[in-house]
């Protein structure tokens, strides 16, 4: 589907409109991949140097849920490699739980920044801006289907469970959602980078590792299970 039934191209004002009628209806996530590249379903493109779809192996059995891409990930166009991608890869090694075996994602593909002293500052992405990018994430987990899916952030818990949840009170505790055997919210890495000096920094940090050993604990629980 093309840019222009979605909005005036000479209309520079935001907008928003579902991306649903460009995911395509496979169950090939590479096609689906190639059909977000061109997504301009929301103003957010103009923004953004590309999509940045999620990246993991197909039978991954946790998915992890980000807010967006960063600057780095922009320009690169993979999730998670930029300095909290560094933290994430940091708690996933505490956590003993190997990043090549899991699917990362964000539940805004488009880079939402605004300018400052010659850089470029992230932007939280509205509700509107979540909305309208939400059925990329719901391919993706129709087609990984994670046994366990973590969210990082308030705003990707958010946009997964509802504007009502709040990351202060279910942080690090497995909810009900339809999408997943197990789903759980805990800190995103860049809060870690974030806090104002070392011991709040390790605080966080050790504080996101320890609901990654949940998550961990979770899929060898289910081993044993099913052992």
């Amino acid at each position: 589907m093309q840019a222009e039934l979605f909005h005036d191209p000479e209309d520079d004002r935001p907008y928003y409109n579902s991306a649903a009628p460009l995911v395509p209806e496979t169950d090939n996530l590479d096609a689906v991949r190639r059909a977000a590249v061109g997504c301009q379903a929301c103003h957010l493109w103009r923004l953004g140097t590309q999509t940045v779809f999620g990246e993991g192996p197909r039978n991954a059995r946790i998915m992890f849920v980000g807010e967006q891409p960063g600057d780095k990930e922009d320009l690169a166009g993979k999730p998670f490699v930029g300095p909290a991608g560094q933290v994430f890869d940091s708690a996933l090694a505490e956590a003993g739980i190997d990043r090549e075996d899991v699917y990362v994602t964000n539940a805004v593909k488009h880079f939402k920044w605004v300018p400052k002293g010659g850089r470029r500052l992230h932007a939280k992405p509205n509700r509107k801006e979540q909305i309208a990018c939400r059925p990329w994430l719901e391919a993706e987990v129709d087609l990984i289907r994670p046994r366990v899916l973590v969210l990082l952030g308030a705003t990707a818990a958010q946009s997964v469970l509802g504007a009502d949840f709040r990351l202060t009170q279910h942080r690090g505790m497995f909810v009900e959602s339809n999408l997943a055997e197990c789903v759980i919210a805990t800190l995103h890495p860049s809060a870690v980078l974030r806090q104002i000096d070392e011991e709040s920094r390790k605080e966080a940090f050790d504080g996101l590792v320890s609901d990654l050993r949940l998550v961990a604990g979770q899929l060898q629980e289910r081993r044993r299970y099913m052992a």
